[in-house]
């Protein structure tokens, strides 16, 4: 490092002063009635005023006058003017040095930070706790560790200030080890140190230890409690986050935004939209103010819990709409399958000026896809390329290899991946093996499977796929093969899994469940059903079963799958009229596809399916999908 910081090397203009009234009949003020002044500013102009007196009655060299005035500058704002003043200064203390640190630590400049300490130590000038303190905040935790030994050289690592910057360094920079340590040995703990802790527990996913360190918080603030509904919102906890935010209220705490944000998003996951409507709510009654990211959370959660009609109102009544609430609303409707009306969106949205995102296109891509819709996939992203000067990501590139591969077009999409300007990942080659089995190519779909294994980027979902493929094959020596890995490596199959919300209380099933309280009548609801599926041609289809077993048996499986037996609950637990919404965590079957679409026919409900891959709405025997998905 230079022996000069940057800012001090820079060349400044002379500060100007307004002019006073009459100096010369004026008293001259003492230091101490400048300092107090000093105190009360509040702007520049009042700064300037002041530093016009101590310079015309000669106080300029009053050590704490000069400490003051640079402090100030900086409060307001002004860097460059405490810079000038610190470069004019001869050999000023310790003070005067922590305080141009802080100012800028706090705006983010760390090597000018760091210059003025190693300048600092140069000219002999001893720190103390603050300068630590000033320095922790902005820098890198490669830098931390060295301020860390510098601080227990001078005998500062004890102190409470920083020991909590250190902490809050080593959590934010992922050190938890030395995190935990540092927490650990602290003779006392402020609200902020516990904070600290708890957002490097909760950032990095150990929830329950994070759980136990927010438990034994006496006096928690907003803060502490957002961390915590946060980590669990992040990591895929949402009804932990939910029941955390009723604690919450019931702590008479005011959430904010950040804790509605979290909400927002945890209701979004479970497609729970009874609750989605009663946290909305909540905001309305609670004076939340639906700013654009509120707005833009609403929308996203609406379109994950089934309502694109909620999703819109929210939409259309958001003003001044940046490009991430158009991308949210154009995203809802490409998850549920409603593809024309994502690319009018889109249209619109240029239009109005707005430059689309790479997430845009995204949205737009994914409309494409489950749309069949594949020249205007392809226009798309030659226009994202071309005309936007957006370089594909990964995640455009997954989005064509799913539009042709749904499409059939796999020899094309495997073309696509081979010319990528990126490597592909075990999501991306994934989609294609998805395709592969959708479309009965084993001899392709082995070539990927085995691209992603001798890759080391096979995942349990990589030898599922292939089994299945070999088993929608009819070849059962391929699946054994399969299994026999799967076996070997202690991967299982991830269990279908269905829920549905009835009066904000969320059920799941999974196949052939029989926890439910009500699995008799639910029974009995199937039995019936299928005596009425019958009734209109329904024939079971079996070949959907990939397992080698007898026709009797592939019917039976077929019968008890999780989605049916939310919807046979949904039909026996909500009034006529009532339309049902399901959540599951696979693919829909072919088969119960072809079920649901009979069951919305025969009771005149609509359905409202949300599986892997997109959201189904049935109504009066046909699907939003156009059997196309």
């Amino acid at each position: 490092m230079s022996s000069s910081p940057l800012f001090i090397s820079q060349s400044f203009p002379p500060l100007q002063y307004p002019p006073l009234t009459s100096p010369s009949s004026c008293a001259r003020p003492p230091p101490e009635r400048l300092v107090f002044l000093l105190d009360k500013c509040r702007n520049l102009t009042q700064i300037l005023q002041i530093h016009a007196v101590i310079l015309r009655h000669g106080h300029e060299n009053n050590s704490i006058l000069s400490f003051k005035l640079q402090k100030s500058y900086s409060s307001v704002g002004h860097l460059d003017r405490s810079f000038t003043l610190f470069r004019r200064t001869e050999d000023p203390n310790v003070f005067l040095y922590t305080d141009i640190i802080n100012a800028c630590s706090s705006r983010g400049f760390r090597f000018e930070a760091l210059e003025l300490y190693v300048q600092m130590l140069t000219q002999g000038v001893e720190p103390n706790v603050y300068t630590f303190s000033s320095l922790l905040k902005s820098c890198l935790i490669k830098d931390g560790i060295l301020l860390h030994s510098q601080a227990i050289k001078f005998g500062f690592d004890g102190d409470l200030f920083v020991r909590t910057g250190l902490l809050d360094l080593y959590a934010k920079g992922g050190d938890v080890v030395s995190a935990r340590n540092l927490f650990d040995t602290m003779p006392e703990r402020s609200l902020i140190s516990l904070t600290a802790m708890l957002t490097c527990y909760a950032k990095y996913g150990e929830l329950d230890e994070a759980r136990a360190l927010f438990d034994r918080i006496e006096e928690k603030d907003v803060v502490c409690w957002n961390v915590m509904i946060d980590g669990y919102a992040q990591n895929g906890r949402p009804n932990d986050t939910l029941l955390l935010f009723r604690q919450m209220l019931k702590a008479k705490l005011r959430p904010n935004e950040i804790t509605i944000l979290s909400v927002l998003s945890a209701c979004g996951q479970l497609g729970a939209l009874e609750l989605a409507k009663w946290v909305h709510s909540y905001i309305i009654n609670n004076g939340v103010r639906v700013n654009v990211h509120v707005g833009t959370a609403l929308i996203d959660m609406y379109g994950k819990c089934g309502s694109l009609e909620d999703a819109r109102l929210v939409f259309e009544g958001i003003s001044g709409k940046d490009v991430v609430t158009w991308n949210s609303m154009i995203g809802s409707y490409a998850m549920h399958g409603f593809s024309k009306e994502a690319l009018k969106l889109f249209d619109e949205m240029c239009s109005l000026g707005f430059c689309p995102t790479d997430i845009t296109f995204i949205g737009v891509l994914n409309a494409c896809a489950h749309g069949g819709m594949v020249s205007e996939g392809k226009k798309l992203f030659a226009l994202m390329r071309d005309t936007y000067n957006l370089k594909p990501k990964v995640e455009h590139y997954g989005c064509m290899v799913n539009l042709l591969g749904r499409a059939g077009h796999l020899d094309e999409a495997y073309e696509l991946i081979k010319g990528m300007n990126v490597d592909p990942d075990s999501i991306l080659l994934g989609t294609l093996l998805s395709a592969c089995r959708l479309h009965g190519n084993i001899g392709l779909g082995e070539e990927i499977a085995n691209l992603l294994i001798s890759r080391d980027l096979a995942t349990d979902g990589t030898f599922v796929l292939l089994s299945n493929l070999y088993a929608s094959a009819g070849d059962w020596d391929g699946v054994a093969r399969v299994r026999a890995i799967m076996k070997d490596k202690g991967i299982r199959k991830e269990p279908g899994c269905s829920s549905i919300e009835v009066n904000n209380k969320v059920h799941e099933f999974l196949a052939g469940d029989l926890r439910h309280p009500k699995s008799k009548e639910i029974y009995v609801k199937l039995e019936e059903i299928e005596k009425r599926l019958k009734a209109h041609g329904y024939s079971p289809q079996i070949d959907t079963v990939l397992h080698d077993v007898g026709d009797r048996e592939k019917e039976q499986s077929l019968g008890v799958h999780s989605e049916r037996l939310a919807i046979a609950f949904g039909l026996i637990s909500t009034t006529p009229n009532t339309t049902i919404k399901i959540v599951k965590n696979l693919r829909v079957c072919s088969d119960c596809h072809t079920v649901t679409k009979l069951i919305s026919e025969i009771t005149g409900r609509r359905i409202v399916v949300r599986d892997r891959n997109r959201f189904h709405h049935f109504d009066n025997g046909t699907c939003s999908c156009g059997d196309y998905w």
